[in-house]
């Protein structure tokens, strides 16, 4: 029996499930074949351009993109794919123009373009504007704790600790199981010091949820350091092993890359200790239009999600009447049990004299943030 005629959709679906394996070149050549049938079909033109860019084939995919885009000048997923391949080619300005088109298509509200979009400029290290992109992933999508990592991702890079203290914690209000951004967290705090903060995090992690050598040397020094624990201590054997399977036998080239890349621009080496995205990634809010607010008005955003809107002193009888553990209790003692909750987590001292240091501290900790 002879096989069954295939549109350009099959053709389309099959490649995407070669691609998502990782199998490019038979992507390719899949797509190939039923552009031979269907040279007009965009979505054929815009896999082969993502295959490309996969393979990075830069020109190759370029020119796929803009085939695409000459059968359809306003097809998103051509848009933010050639606007990525534009940044891998040093075309900033055409490459941000592109995505910029996509948001006048009204494509704000979609959650994993914004976040394709955030990600392909925050690798080639425009970090601003991916943060901008992050942020709308995550005014479309309030409860995605991938975008509310990047943002805090994004958020450290720009020196932004308390924002990027918030966004991180958000995530992992969303997913207390999202080890990524927890372990993300854990270097951070470490990074500023806090170590017992920092053993808070990386204590709730597991040897096979890390895949960086960092906050596994450091779980163990911690560990050894805050409970005294002996290099060959039973509890650390996973620890070490998991060790063993991330960094294996060193190799010389990648040695001399590593360093050449550690040196700066003045030819002095970088903080080895300073952290640096890793895992799967590895401006304030987007400009809305508001009222401006009456002198003395605040709103705020817990990592919970949720805003309250008044004065210090009303925002913080607002917030502990909305937990129902703390509505009869003395605002005083909800004050002390917020600060030392924060306290635990991210090392900051928080103030409880009086509604307004609480609320500052709260934003320094991590633990709220003043939307403008």
């Amino acid at each position: 029996m002879p096989d069954r005629f295939l549109s350009s959709d099959d053709y389309d679906e099959h490649a995407h499930q070669l691609y998502n394996e990782g199998r490019f070149d038979e992507a390719l050549e899949h797509l190939r074949e039923g552009l031979q049938l269907y040279p007009n079909a965009v979505e054929l033109h815009v896999g082969l351009a993502y295959a490309f860019l996969a393979r990075e084939d830069y020109a190759w995919a370029r020119q796929s993109f803009e085939k695409a885009l000459a059968l359809d000048a306003d097809h998103e997923d051509t848009l933010a794919g050639y606007g990525e391949v534009l940044l891998k080619l040093g075309q900033r300005p055409p490459a941000l123009a592109s995505f910029d088109r996509i948001l006048a298509l009204g494509f704000r509200e979609d959650h994993e373009l914004m976040l394709q979009i955030g990600r392909a400029l925050f690798r080639e290290g425009m970090l601003a504007a991916a943060q901008r992109f992050f942020e709308y992933a995550v005014n479309a999508q309030t409860d995605c704790p991938e975008a509310a990592a990047c943002v805090g991702y994004a958020c450290h890079r720009l020196n932004d600790d308390s924002g990027a203290l918030y966004w991180l914690r958000r995530a992992l209000q969303i997913d207390p199981q999202y080890s990524e951004a927890r372990i993300y967290l854990a270097n951070m705090l470490y990074d500023r010091g806090e170590s017992e903060a920092a053993m808070h995090h990386l204590h709730q992690t597991l040897p096979e949820d890390h895949f960086d050598e960092l906050g596994i040397w450091r779980y163990v020094e911690l560990k050894k350091t805050l409970f005294r624990l002996r290099e060959d201590d039973a509890e650390l054997r996973p620890w070490h092993a998991r060790l063993l399977e991330v960094s294996g036998e060193p190799d010389p080239l990648d040695t001399m890359l590593a360093e050449v890349e550690a040196l700066q621009a003045d030819g002095t080496t970088r903080d080895p200790t300073q952290l640096e995205l890793f895992g799967t990634l590895l401006t304030e809010l987007a400009a809305m239009q508001k009222r401006p607010q009456p002198v003395g008005t605040h709103t705020v955003a817990t990592l919970s999600g949720r805003t309250f809107r008044g004065t210090w002193e009303e925002i913080l009888d607002q917030m502990k009447n909305a937990d129902h553990e703390w509505v009869d209790a003395p605002l005083a003692e909800f004050m002390e049990d917020m600060a030392r909750h924060g306290a635990a987590e991210t090392g900051v001292v928080i103030p409880t004299t009086d509604a307004e240091a609480f609320m500052r501290g709260s934003v320094r900790a991590g633990m709220l943030r003043i939307i403008p």
